[in-house]
């Protein structure tokens, strides 16, 4: 049987209009994302895929194309029905942590559950999770009193504690020393293997794509350039 498409892109084009003038962001990208991969786009600042990752994410709406997740079209959809799809179904990890500083690593993953309409009672997998991902002894600390990989590991978390189907991570270890990289990319291995999440990472970092994903995509001025 072959693999569903977790994402499927066709002709997938932005403009951003800046001050009278049209500035092409992407020029009409297709891609193809299954159930269940890593997938890793690589590239430099200004190549794109920080704008792809946005419309994938249902975070702004392309300017021409097909853009469908998890078998929806995002590029059909209102803001409403976005942000809908957003809770249901993906889940967000960042260079920046943005977690909220004036609440435990527990009450910012409570946050996300409130959120995402996932209640205690229904939750059974939360004591899991933690567990797993390496910080249920650290809940009760707010971000400060935790390492950036500790922070990042909360942000994880909090990306996946309604159980989304697609993971986007953008930069996930831009923050971090080496080691902490290192195990960020072995808990998103992890989270493949065992939950059977489908994440998109963009990184600038040959050596993070390679080890982490099934595949890699390399983006270049709003094009795929090679696969």
């Amino acid at each position: 049987m072959p693999q569903e498409k977790m994402i499927e892109i066709r002709g997938l084009k932005k403009v951003y209009q800046m001050g009278g003038v049209e500035v092409p962001a992407l020029r009409g990208v297709d891609l193809d994302a299954l159930q269940g991969e890593i997938l890793a786009i690589l590239g430099p600042s200004g190549s794109g895929k920080s704008t792809l990752f946005h419309i994938i994410g249902g975070l702004t709406p392309p300017t021409e194309g097909t853009v469908k997740v998890a078998g929806r079209d995002l590029s059909r959809m209102t803001n409403r029905k976005r942000t809908e799809l957003r809770r249901q179904t993906v889940g967000f990890v960042f260079q920046k942590f943005n977690l909220l500083p004036t609440l435990t690593a527990r009450e910012n993953v409570q946050v996300a559950r409130h959120i995402a309409g996932v209640s205690k009672e229904t939750d059974q997998g939360f004591d899991e999770l933690v567990k797993m991902l390496g910080i249920d002894h650290r809940l009760d600390h707010k971000p400060y009193a935790l390492s950036g990989g500790e922070q990042q590991r909360v942000a994880i978390a909090r990306a996946i504690v309604n159980h989304p189907p697609l993971l986007l991570a953008d930069e996930p270890t831009g923050n971090l020393d080496t080691e902490n990289a290192q195990a960020i990319l072995d808990m998103l291995k992890k989270l493949n293997e065992q939950l059977g999440q489908t994440i998109l990472m963009i990184t600038h970092n040959p050596e993070a794509a390679a080890y982490c994903a099934h595949r890699t995509l390399h983006m270049r001025d709003g094009h795929i350039v090679d696969a």
